[in-house]
């Protein structure tokens, strides 16, 4: 991500924090935790720029995305937090069922180190 862009990520969070702040509080939208929904959707979304495309990017990111929109869902009223949860174990579950393909590399801080032998 080049520096321009960089600067442009703090703005938006504060425009969408205070748009959502101003509608819940217009009560046109129902009582929300903005800062703790955006939260999980900004981890969420920077985990693949900054760990890159690796098996702990291809779970984590789409994990707390997920876990954003289950939670906004949860805060309107649609969705009990009974049925939240279990389906973000399930999800996780799921997206380390694929992570496990070959086709995604290993992170490589969890790589192991070759080329010499321990005594």
């Amino acid at each position: 991500m080049n520096e321009d862009k960089r600067t442009l990520v703090v703005p938006i969070l504060l425009i969408t924090v205070g748009s959502g702040w101003l509608l819940t509080v217009m009560e046109i939208l129902p009582g929300i935790n903005w800062i703790w929904t955006l939260g999980l959707a900004v981890i969420g979304i920077c985990t693949f720029p900054v760990a890159g495309y690796n098996k702990f990017s291809f779970v984590a990111g789409p994990f707390f995305i997920l876990a954003s929109l289950l939670s906004v869902l949860r805060q309107m009223g649609r969705l009990p937090l009974d049925y939240e949860i279990p389906v973000l174990v399930i999800a996780l579950g799921a997206l380390m069922l694929v992570a496990r393909s070959p086709g995604i590399p290993v992170p490589e801080w969890l790589e192991k180190p070759s080329g010499r032998s321990q005594s």
